[in-house]
């Protein structure tokens, strides 16, 4: 993990600011991060870090801010692949398995 990253987490964690650490547990494919990436997100929708951009990272935002509405931690599956990715204009072709951990 990245250590800015890190600092950013225990500051919000001092605040008591409710927040979710997104991070890439494996990938298979063509992904634009490997495992170990990670973003954290906050519920106003603002985000920390990258998973790799795009529509793959917007993907797990959405996902990011439903868990934090639950207040549930999360394993999801981001599928890049084929004809979805090409018409979204990605240039990644794989899979990205990311565990939302509700902070």
């Amino acid at each position: 993990m990245d250590r800015a990253l890190l600092k950013d987490i225990c500051e919000c964690r001092q605040r008591g600011e409710k927040a979710a650490l997104v991070t890439i547990v494996e990938t298979r494919g063509s992904t634009p991060r490997k495992a170990g990436s990670s973003m954290l997100v906050f519920p106003d929708g603002r985000s920390l870090g990258t998973i790799g951009g795009g529509c793959g990272e917007a993907e797990v935002r959405r996902q990011a801010l439903t868990a934090l509405d639950d207040s549930q931690s999360q394993l999801h599956t981001v599928r890049m692949l084929n004809d979805a990715a090409a018409d979204e204009g990605m240039v990644c072709g794989g899979i990205m398995e990311v565990f939302i951990q509700v902070l």
